[in-house]
């Protein structure tokens, strides 16, 4: 007996209503990126190891999907690592694709390869599928959709500005209200760690910093004395952990807390710009946070980063995030080539909205009517009346088989179809169309033009 077919964990199935749902967030999302004036572009499925690996840090690489070379892959593999079954090294001779991790490493790579075909600053957006060795859990999967806006060879923080305008405006459109734009700079984290006598693991600190609303204060603490960081430099961050006040508080506690790096007040002067500037021009239903915890575990970043946390009540995980990035395009030998850019997390806003029960009843909806089937001559009658139909844009279908009148009405009604049309040999001599509704019951007699403008009406 054959196994019961399964799909890989972390993965899903989506069905026809799911994948109407999605679209539906994407092409909102997809219509302000080209408001904002980004252009779009999409990039391999899967690419060059040496392209990804190093540049997500090491827990980043841990969860990068490493493809197998083709045919005997294991004819150029190292006797010794495969001996002494030294996974890492032994992966690196077997193994030189991988499933892209996000999108912003291949748009560095785009830019470096085509950067005498770009006019800069270039404002791109990218919406496709990543892959992540992550743990499945609620929000998290293994194979999911992002959806990226950059520009690059700007070093303007007009930019920065805009991403939160953006932010907004997307969730505005998708009607989430009471999302928060957290905001921080990695230079004031740079800035902490010089102050406290931690330069050295600048890393291991954002990392472990980046986990506080995970792990709690403790969980932190430990992490960070884990990696070597001093309880004297862990007792003078203190204040972090309980960080309050409005965004203008905030910075100027940073400012006395940093006084002493000229990195941090860098970052400090980069926030109250961007900062300032957003809360002039306002926002329409967001609220954008100072969360000097917030770090995020990408290496890249060096200048303003963003996460965004949907509605409180919703729980759930960040649904956007990013931030600026000075130099990445120097990782593929293209140097200063600053850039800054945000990610909505499409299936977690996906499943906010579904939650928030948001989604407009109109994108699900399926073919508006259903053409009954009594035979050849009167389905080619009903193709013609369809084929002038669909040119006005009306969804409408013919059922394919001569079946049971009862069988082809309880289609309908299982699909979710509100109209069925009949056309008989009466109708065809007539020249005319029976449209029964299917909710109440009730149905007329109609020539096609009727016939069109009620389907459109309804």
């Amino acid at each position: 007996m054959a196994s019961k077919p399964s799909i890989p964990k972390g993965t899903r199935d989506f069905s026809p209503t799911e994948v109407a749902k999605r679209h539906y967030i994407i092409q909102i999302i997809k219509n302000n990126f080209e408001k904002f004036g980004f252009q779009p572009i999409e990039t391999p499925s899967f690419e060059n190891s040496e392209t990804l690996m190093g540049k997500y840090g090491e827990e980043g690489d841990r969860l990068i999907f490493k493809i197998l070379n083709s045919g005997d892959y294991l004819a150029k593999a190292n006797a010794a690592h495969l001996e002494n079954k030294d996974s890492t090294k032994l992966t690196a001779s077997i193994s030189e694709k991988a499933l892209r991790y996000d999108l912003t490493v291949p748009f560095a790579r785009y830019v470096v390869q085509h950067q005498n075909e770009i006019e800069f600053p270039f404002k791109r957006y990218q919406i496709q599928p990543v892959w992540r060795a992550d743990r499945p859990q609620k929000g998290r999967f293994r194979e999911f959709f992002q959806c990226d806006a950059d520009v690059v060879g700007s070093k303007s923080l007009w930019q920065e500005v805009e991403l939160v305008q953006l932010y907004d405006t997307v969730f505005s459109a998708l009607g989430l209200e009471g999302v928060t734009i957290k905001i921080n700079n990695r230079k004031i984290l740079s800035g902490i760690a010089d102050v406290i006598g931690a330069s050295d693991k600048l890393i291991d600190f954002t990392v472990a910093l980046d986990k506080l609303d995970k792990i709690g204060e403790d969980g932190v603490k430990k992490e960070m004395m884990e990696k070597g960081i001093s309880a004297a430099a862990i007792l003078k961050v203190q204040p972090l952990f309980h960080f309050t006040g409005t965004i203008s508080e905030k910075i100027s506690q940073l400012s006395v807390l940093l006084v002493e790096s000229d990195e941090g007040m860098k970052g400090v002067e980069e926030l109250r710009f961007i900062c300032d500037n957003v809360m002039k021009l306002g926002l329409s239903n967001s609220t954008l946070d100072l969360d000097v915890t917030l770090a995020r575990g990408l290496n890249y970043y060096t200048g303003a980063i963003f996460e965004v946390a949907p509605p409180k009540a919703v729980a759930m995980g960040s649904i956007g995030g990013g931030g600026r990035y000075d130099d990445l395009t120097g990782i593929f030998g293209l140097k200063n080539m600053s850039g800054v850019g945000i990610s909505f997390g499409l299936d977690r806003i996906y499943l906010v909205i579904e939650e928030l029960n948001l989604f407009p009843e109109t994108v699900t909806a399926t073919s508006k009517a259903l053409f009954i089937n009594y035979g050849d001559a009167e389905a080619f009658y009903g193709l013609q009346a369809i084929q002038k139909l669909r040119a006005a844009g009306i969804k409408v279908e013919l059922y394919p088989d001569n079946a049971k009148v009862a069988k082809q009405f309880q289609h309908a009604d299982k699909r979710g179809i509100p109209f069925a049309v009949i056309a008989g040999e009466q109708e065809i001599a007539s020249d005319t169309f029976v449209l029964k509704n299917l909710i109440s019951g009730e149905q007329r007699t109609v020539d096609f033009e009727s016939l069109k403008q009620d389907l459109l009406r309804s």
